[in-house]
């Protein structure tokens, strides 16, 4: 039974719809006066409906009490369902981002197409909001800011941002000089895209001190626990923190326990018993009498185990693998040899082909590969046949300048709605490389969908898939589409798919990793960078091919130049 909090809400939300739509702004005002009215009131809503239509209520006319009277009878108001399924339901919660009102939005959803949050900010990201009028760096910084607050309150966190917050309080810690040690342990060190705290662990003997300094960082919020071994906080962003300190003899039992899954823990406890010993994070007992234990590779081989990296405790098959011995090198921030999927101001990057190429270079890279928006991608100031004649000459001039530095032709081409690349035969061959990406239409259906992404790996240009499932962090579902008939198809064409080192993507994700290693099928970390700082996301991308368990020889961006030329000429012919 609907009640006069449902209507209240039902006539505000008419009133925000009414204002997207553009329509007379009287209009939407006279259901927010309605719902004001309607909350001081004091009738209950069958009696408020009768008056209504009774006409006995002032600032309430026939057609507000025609709505109220439906919503009492039948539950619910069709105008307000017809004007919801002319909106998006992203759009809605757009509003709840701070000084970003009903008039902006629609702009915004006019001009870039933008449905929800997660599509604003991709799009803040990517400077587009500088081509619509009224918008400038400063909106995007602001609204940048506003979706970041929204997430506060939500209790997850992208990795990154944990990943930034922990440093700041690891070096905090380290510079009281009351540990011995301080290390990140939990979701966060096993590289989780999302993760919901933190987890500290220090080695200390002065632990009251050390904790008394923890409670009093900058930033700390609330206590929610304050002990000689274990102290909880949460910081004013939102993320809670908590900080356990061992002697230095429980340091490797410990530092093993805080960072394992519950699973990969239950694991290892049950392997121990099985050897007539006791594993706790105290440490590792064998009649009752602690082993000593260097570090956590000596704890893994007391157990008869390699070591397993921290990004592959999660329980899904690695102790088995550690007992074979099965773990080859995982692959590492040293090993990434070149740069592939960047945009500069031929598109919607930040820097100019030359000092992109510099900066790459500069970093010790030996190679990059531009990749900046199709034609279809207009909002994105993407490249007409003209623009990549322009671009491929500028490419020429500058690698043998630059040499043996090298600069690969390649282009970001939108993947159209039936699977076709965005240009013709002619201009996709003049391109090194190809990366291949979904920007449009993300709510066809899953068997669409699929066949659509099938297609373009089907097209002999194509050479990598860029983002596979669309997704961003905290803000948007992937799109619907068959993953592993997906990869099943890129096997069978020589596609690459790429890892989208952008830490609101990271896609594609490290639980499909496996798959797509034991298919064969080559798995570049690339930045997608559309700013000096997009360079440093390749670590992001490292780390989840880490947890994916990939090594040096998965990713093309860790072969040496002359390979990744080959793979590519290889996937042409």
């Amino acid at each position: 039974m609907a009640t006069l909090k449902d209507l209240t809400t039902a006539f505000e939300e008419i009133a925000v719809l009414l204002d997207l739509m553009g329509e007379n702004p009287f209009k939407g005002r006279a259901y927010a006066n309605a719902a004001r009215i309607v909350q001081s009131g004091e009738l209950g809503l069958a009696d408020l409906a009768a008056r209504s239509l009774a006409g006995e209520i002032k600032g309430i006319g026939k057609g507000l009490a025609e709505k109220i009277d439906e919503l009492q009878r039948t539950g619910e108001i069709a105008y307000l369902n017809e004007l919801r399924a002319a909106f998006p339901a992203g759009l809605l919660e757009m509003l709840r981002i701070p000084g970003l009102g009903a008039k902006k939005i629609r702009t915004l959803h006019q001009e870039l197409g933008i449905q929800s949050v997660g599509d604003l900010e991709e799009a803040c990201r990517e400077n587009h909001l500088l081509k619509v009028a009224g918008f400038g760096a400063k909106s995007q910084e602001n609204i940048l800011a506003g979706i970041e607050r929204l997430r506060r309150f939500s209790g997850l966190f992208l990795y990154s941002t944990a990943r930034r917050i922990a440093d700041e309080l690891l070096a905090h810690l380290r510079a009281t000089g009351l540990a011995e040690r301080l290390a990140i342990g939990g979701s966060l060190r096993r590289r989780k895209e999302i993760v919901k705290d933190i987890d500290l662990l220090a080695a200390s003997s002065q632990p009251a001190r050390l904790m008394e300094a923890f409670v009093n960082t900058p930033g700390v919020a609330q206590i929610t626990g304050h002990g000689e071994t274990k102290s909880s906080v949460v910081l004013a962003g939102g993320i809670a923190v908590d900080l356990r300190v061992v002697d230095e003899t429980q340091y490797a039992a410990a530092w093993v326990h805080f960072t394992g899954s519950k699973e990969h823990n239950t694991q290892l406890r049950s392997l121990a018993k099985d050897q007539n010993r006791k594993l706790s994070e105290y440490g590792l007992f064998e009649n009752d009498a602690p082993l000593p234990l260097r570090d956590e590779t000596d704890l893994y081989r007391r157990l008869g185990l390699h070591f397993v990296p921290p990004e592959l405790r999660e329980g899904l098959g690695e102790i088995e693998r550690a007992a074979r011995g099965d773990f080859p090198a995982l692959v590492d921030d040293a090993d990434v040899q070149g740069v592939l999927h960047a945009h500069t101001t031929y598109s919607d990057g930040q820097l100019t082909l030359r000092q992109l190429a510099l900066l790459v270079r500069d970093r010790g890279y030996h190679y990059l590969g531009v990749t900046d928006h199709s034609q279809s991608a207009a909002y994105a100031g993407g490249l007409k046949p003209d623009d990549l004649k322009r671009q491929h000459d500028e490419i020429d001039a500058l690698n043998e300048e630059l040499a043996p530095f090298i600069i690969f032709k390649g282009i970001e081409s939108d993947i159209l709605a039936d699977g076709r690349l965005d240009y013709d035969e002619r201009e996709l061959a003049a391109f090194d490389f190809v990366i291949a990406s979904v920007h449009s239409r993300f709510n066809l259906g899953e068997e669409e969908m699929t066949r659509r992404i099938v297609a373009a790996l089907e097209n002999p240009y194509t050479t990598i898939l860029g983002h596979p499932t669309g997704r961003l962090l905290l803000s948007r579902d992937g799109y619907a589409v068959n993953l592993p008939a997906v990869l099943d198809a890129a096997a069978r064409c020589g596609v690459a798919v790429e890892i989208n080192a952008n830490p609101h993507r990271l896609d594609l994700d490290w639980r499909h990793h496996r798959r797509a290693r034991e298919l064969g099928i080559p798995i570049p970390i690339c930045p997608d960078a559309h700013t000096p700082a997009g360079l440093d996301d390749i670590a992001y991308g490292v780390g989840t091919a880490r947890k994916g368990g990939l090594t040096k020889e998965d990713v093309p961006t860790c072969w040496p130049a002359a390979r990744l030329a080959e793979y590519f000429t290889r996937r042409k012919q």
